[in-house]
C-alpha cells in the first residue's frame, strides 16, 4: 500500500518469516554458529529456544538456505502436540515415503531405508522441529530413538530442535535425561536491545531499498523498546503501522510524538498486538557446548493444559487482529482517496470558474 510513497521495492515489516530479512544479533549469530556447528559434527541434538516473535522460524529457514547446495537433505516440520506415531507419520510424509495402513515397525523399518538410501548417495538428513515446545515428552524420546539409525557408526539422522521458553523445562524432566546426555549444544534467544533495533530497523529499510533509512529520531527508539520489549514480530507491527501513518499523513520521517501518536492509537484498538507481556526470566544467559549445554536446560516447570489454551487463544487474538488491522488500513487509505478525490473536484471547480471569467 505504502511502497510507492517511501519509494521502495517491498514491505519491510512484514509478519510471515522471510530469510531475506534475517538479522544477525549477537545472540543470532551465536544461535546460528551453534546450528552450523552441530552441522560440522554431523550428530548429537542442537536445541536453540527463546520467547514467541524473537526470531526462530526465520533462523531455521536460513540454515534451510544454507544447506540447500550441499549435500544435507533438510526437512522441517512445525508441530502440534503430535504422538510418537504421529511424528513418525510426519517424517515419513517429508521423506516421500508411503504411510497408508503402516504399522510403526513399518514406518521406521522404511524412514531408515530411506535414510540409508541417502547414506549411500553420499548425502546425509537433517530435521528441523520448529515449536518443539508442543512436543510430548515420549515423542521427543522417539526422536532420540532415530538418532540411533547408523551406517560405518554415523549417524544417519540429525535433528534440531526450536521452541519457546517452556521446551527447556520439558527437556530438563528427569525421565529425558538419555536425550539431554545427545544435546551438543544449546543458545536461548533475547529479545533486541535499544541499539539492536535501531540497526534492525535500518537494516530491513536497507533491504528494500529505502533512499534514506534513517527515518526516526534518535529519541523513539527507547520508546520503542519500551513498548515491544525488542521483540521483532511486535517491532514489525509497531514500525508497520508507522510506516502506514507516514503514508497517510505524507511524512518520510518520525519523531517523538509520531511514535507515541500511533502507539496510543493502537493501544485504543480491540486486542492491542503490542500489550506487554512479562517475559519469563532465563535461568542462565550463558550458553556453552557439550555437556555445559545442558546446564542451559532449565526453567520452571509449566502446566502443559494451560499452556494450550493459552496458545489457542493467542492464534485466534493474532487471527482477530489481523483482520481487524486490514481492515483499519483499508478505511484509512479509502479516506485519503476521498480526500485526494474532492481535492481533485475543488481544483477542476477553480479552473472552470476561471476559464469562465476569461470568456468574458
Amino acid at each position: 500500500m505504502y511502497e510507492e510513497h517511501y519509494r521502495i521495492n517491498n514491505k519491510p515489516f512484514q509478519l510471515t518469516p522471510d530469510p531475506k530479512f534475517f538479522f544477525a544479533s549477537d545472540k543470532h549469530k551465536q544461535a546460528l554458529s551453534y546450528l552450523k556447528y552441530g552441522l560440522d559434527q554431523g550428530e548429537g541434538f542442537i536445541v536453540i529456544t527463546g520467547p514467541i516473535g524473537t526470531g526462530k522460524t526465520t533462523l531455521a529457514q536460513s540454515l534451510l538456505e544454507y544447506v540447500a547446495d550441499t549435500n544435507i537433505e533438510a526437512i522441517q516440520i512445525v508441530v502440534p502436540n503430535l504422538s510418537p506415531l504421529d511424528l513418525l507419520i510426519t517424517i515419513a510424509k517429508e521423506f516421500s515415503i508411503p504411510v497408508q495402513d503402516k504399522q510403526k515397525s513399518e514406518l521406521l523399518a522404511n524412514i531408515e531405508a530411506r535414510l540409508i538410501e541417502l547414506s549411500s548417495r553420499g548425502k546425509r538428513a537433517l530435521l528441523l522441529v520448529d515449536e518443539a515446545q508442543n512436543l510430548p515428552k515420549d515423542t521427543i524420546e522417539e526422536l532420540r530413538m532415530l538418532s540411533n539409525f547408523q551406517k560405518d557408526n554415523k549417524p544417519l539422522l540429525q535433528s534440531f530442535l526450536l521452541g519457546q521458553e517452556e521446551l527447556k523445562a520439558i527437556i530438563q524432566s528427569p525421565d529425558l535425561e538419555q536425550f539431554r546426555q545427545r544435546i551438543i549444544a544449546s543458545c536461548h534467544l533475547k529479545p533486541l536491545s535499544i541499539k539492536e533495533i535501531e540497526q534492525y530497523i535500518t537494516h530491513r529499510l536497507t533491504l528494500v531499498n529505502m533512499p534514506e533509512p534513517n527515518i526516526f529520531s534518535a529519541d523513539c527508539y527507547p520508546l520503542i523498546e519500551s513498548i515491544t520489549l525488542g521483540i521483532p514480530r511486535k517491532i514489525n507491527l509497531l514500525v508497520d503501522r508507522i510506516l502506514l501513518s507516514g503514508f497517510l499523513n505524507d511524512q518520510h520521517k518520525f519523531s517523538l510524538s509520531d511514535v507515541q501518536n500511533v502507539i496510543d492509537e493502537m493501544a485504543d484498538e480491540l486486542s492491542s498486538p503490542l500489550q506487554q507481556t512479562a517475559l519469563e526470566p532465563e535461568a542462565s544467559n550463558n550458553q556453552t557446548v557439550n555437556n555445559q549445554a545442558v546446564n542451559d536446560i532449565s526453567s520452571p516447570r509449566v502446566d502443559p493444559q494451560r499452556d494450550q489454551l493459552l496458545k489457542t487463544m493467542q492464534s485466534m487474538d493474532e487471527f482477530l487482529q489481523e483482520n481487524i488491522e486490514q481492515k483499519i488500513k483499508m478505511n484509512r487509505y479509502l479516506d485519503k482517496l476521498i480526500q485526494q478525490k474532492n481535492l481533485t473536484l475543488a481544483q477542476l471547480d477553480s479552473l472552470d470558474i476561471t476559464s469562465k471569467e476569461g470568456e468574458q
